[in-house]
This record gives structure tokens, sequence and C-alpha cells, in this order.
């Protein structure tokens, strides 16, 4: 029993160890770190964004965005980057939406959310390969429950591929 119990723990331990290699080496290929691999920065503490996550759910994408991007000289993190590439998004200001995508993937490679909206901006830019290697990313992340972000960008790449009647 405990030999059993072992194998599976190694085993998983492996596979942990496969999906962190998987995730270097798409973040090398995106381009997204211009550090070492074995180099992740060091988030701040994140403040309260719940007025400026407000702003974004009510479509005040302009004014989030000007609020998030005040927020970046002195606070370094994932969500914060993640944010201010939706909103720039939803602005259609891709070019500056997928700087912040990448920040947000640099610091938490795992970010779930950040790997949701960059897929869901590579199928607006029409580059379905790009969004496709997202959602096997996730696919590896939510694991084997499956998670919201993963049907989210499922769902949108399925609309955007599907022909159109």
């Amino acid at each position: 029993m405990n030999v059993m119990r072992w194998k599976r723990g190694e085993q998983w331990r492996i596979a942990r160890l496969a999906i962190g290699n998987v995730l270097t080496a798409f973040m090398l290929f995106l381009g997204g770190a211009a550090q070492a691999a074995d180099t992740t920065p060091l988030s701040t503490d994140l403040p309260d964004l719940s007025a400026i996550r407000a702003r974004i759910y009510s479509g005040e994408y302009e004014k989030a965005a000007k609020a998030l991007l005040e927020l970046t000289e002195t606070v370094r993190h994932a969500d914060l980057y993640n944010l201010l590439g939706y909103a720039n998004r939803k602005l259609e200001r891709y070019q500056e939406s997928a700087r912040w995508y990448k920040e947000a993937l640099l610091f938490d490679a795992t970010h779930r959310p950040a790997l949701e909206y960059q897929g869901e901006l590579f199928i607006a830019l029409g580059d379905f390969k790009s969004a496709q290697k997202n959602l096997e990313v996730l696919r590896l992340l939510c694991h084997p429950a499956g998670c919201e972000e993963l049907a989210k960008l499922e769902e949108a790449l399925a609309r955007a591929v599907a022909p159109k009647s």
C-alpha cells in the first residue's frame, strides 16, 4: 500500500516538474522574459483593486487603464498587469495589451486569468495557433477537474473558428 502511495506521489511530482518545464518553454517561446529563465521578478503587495475592477465591470476601461497604469509606478504584481492588459484589450489597444499580459506571465507563468485573456487577445488578432497554445497550457494547469479560465478560452476559440452562417 505504501509503495503504491509513493508511486502515485512520485508520478505527481514528475508530472508537476513536466508542467513547469512546459510552462518555462512556453514563456521562452513567447519571448516574455528578458531575464534568465530561472530568475522570477519579485512581486510587491497588491493594493485593493475593487474600485478599479468596478470601473472595468461597468465598461469604464479608459479610467481603469489610467488608474492601473499609475499603480505600475509603485506596484509590481501579475494581477495588476493582467487587468491592465484586459482594459487595453477592451480599448482595442492590442499591442499595449500584449505587453501587459507578457508582464503578468513573467511575474507568474501559471496565472490562469492572464493566460485566458492573452488567448482572447490572440483570437482578436486572428492568431488561433497561439490561442490554442494558451489553451494547452491551461489544460495542464487545470487538470484534472478543469477551471473557469479553460472553459472560457475553449468557448471563445470555438466561437472564433466556427463557420459563420
